[in-house]
């Protein structure tokens, strides 16, 4: 389970290293739920971490709330989308919202409105200042800084104020905070109270959340809120302390703070990321891959297409051939043609005798035609289908080029009673079926 450690410091604020030792915070811890497990006031930064310690509790995020009158809130109307543009030109969209050198304030760059970016601008010395304060506490990471009075839950259409002794914390319903001395919130109230020529004249809703004492000690100045017709003023008694107000708040997203933990002062402590230098050779890998992929399904789906066109005119030829199978198919058509052949080769033409005559007859007159080979006698046996040729040639050599074209038409053929003579060779040639 996950654990979240809101710290705000109390004044005196310590303004050097070697005073923070000193400096007292009010603390509540949340877990994960959004339910308090601990909480503390007027504590040191050792009382907390020894109360994470004795929970056995590690990693715990750690957000820091500073004063809300250290940062100020500005409007940067920026056209730019891509975040490098956009952080190139925020310090000139902002610097005329600022009282100091742009370059010694430290910009923390917001969510978009309709008016622009929100921006907190702090000054860099006292960034580095906070920074130091809340970093490196024991059993904790540095998550976010953000200023408190940020952390209010944000009132639709209007203001929302929490008195907090002589202070009171200010928010707007576009993200503008305020810190000021609760003794001039009659002058704050008389600025809401007066509307501009431009603006359509209606009740401006406010809500006041403070301790019921705090409350009754200030209700002469929150009188003079209740301004009928422009100012709808509602009353909130805490139970608790202010800061376990900003804390519901923050952990169930009643407001929109902006982070103070960018740039130089990133979680990240500002570091680049290892993986920086090898970006664009990431992002070059990424596309080829992405193309090669795509490649990859491009031919596998050409060559489907060629396939399926291949088994098609198979098919087309087989029933040329075969009208009146049905059964083949193009996934069995190469096993059934196959199998006719198998069957074709082991049975060989047709052994009767017209068809013995016919392929002993084609080859004879290739042989014969340089003279070399003579038929003196021919005989067919029914009952053993074989077919006797009483051959004469003008040698041996002649004798085998007849049996050898009559073999290579599936046949058997075969010489036997082979005599030489003088005058050339003459055996029996016996042709049967394959």
């Amino acid at each position: 389970m996950s654990y979240r450690l809101y710290v705000r410091p109390l004044p005196p604020y310590a303004d050097s290293e070697e005073n923070r030792e000193n400096c007292l915070f009010n603390w509540v811890l949340y877990d994960a739920g959004g339910d308090t497990q601990a909480q503390g006031n007027n504590d040191s930064r050792s009382t907390v971490e020894q109360t994470l310690s004795q929970n056995g509790l590690e990693d715990v995020l750690l957000t820091g709330l500073i004063p809300g009158d250290e940062a100020v809130f500005c409007l940067a109307d920026i056209p730019a989308r891509q975040s490098r543009f956009i952080n190139q030109a925020l310090p000139y969209a902002v610097e005329e919202q600022v009282a100091q050198d742009i370059d010694d304030v430290h910009l923390a760059l917001g969510q978009h409105s309709q008016e622009g970016y929100r921006v907190a601008a702090v000054d860099r010395s006292r960034m580095a200042h906070w920074w130091a304060l809340f970093n490196g506490w024991q059993h904790t990471r540095l998550d976010a800084l953000y200023p408190d009075a940020a952390l209010l839950p944000v009132t639709e259409g209007g203001w929302t104020i929490c008195l907090d002794g002589d202070s009171a914390m200010m928010v707007s319903d576009r993200g503008e905070w305020l810190s000021m001395r609760s003794a001039n919130l009659e002058m704050f109230a008389h600025t809401l109270a007066t509307p501009s020529s431009e603006d359509v004249t209606a009740e401006v809703p406010i809500v006041i959340y403070g301790t019921e004492a705090g409350l009754e000690e200030h209700q002469t100045i929150l009188s003079q809120l209740m301004v009928p017709g422009r100012l709808s003023v509602r009353q909130e008694a805490l139970q608790l302390m202010p800061l376990e107000l900003l804390a519901h708040a923050h952990h169930h997203h009643l407001c929109q703070p902006i982070n103070l933990c960018q740039r130089s002062f990133s979680v990240n402590g500002g570091k680049a990321s290892p993986l920086k230098p090898w970006k664009p050779l990431i992002a070059v890998a990424a596309v080829w891959f992405v193309v090669q992929i795509a490649l990859e399904a491009g031919m596998g789906f050409y060559y489907k297409q060629q396939a399926e066109t291949l088994k098609q005119e198979a098919m087309s030829v087989y029933r040329g051939a075969f009208p009146e199978d049905q059964r083949t198919h193009a996934g069995n058509v190469r096993r059934v043609i196959e199998g006719q052949l198998r069957v074709a080769g082991t049975q060989g033409p047709d052994a009767d005798f017209v068809a013995l005559m016919k392929y002993t007859g084609q080859q004879y007159a290739k042989v014969s035609s340089t003279g070399s080979v003579r038929f003196n006698s021919i005989n067919y046996s029914q009952s053993r289908g074989e077919l006797v040729v009483d051959v004469r040639a003008q040698n041996y050599d002649s004798l085998s080029a007849l049996r050898n074209g009559l073999t290579g038409q599936g046949l058997n053929a075969r010489i036997g009673s082979v005599v030489n003579e003088s005058s050339g060779a003459r055996g029996r040639l016996t042709v049967s079926g394959g």
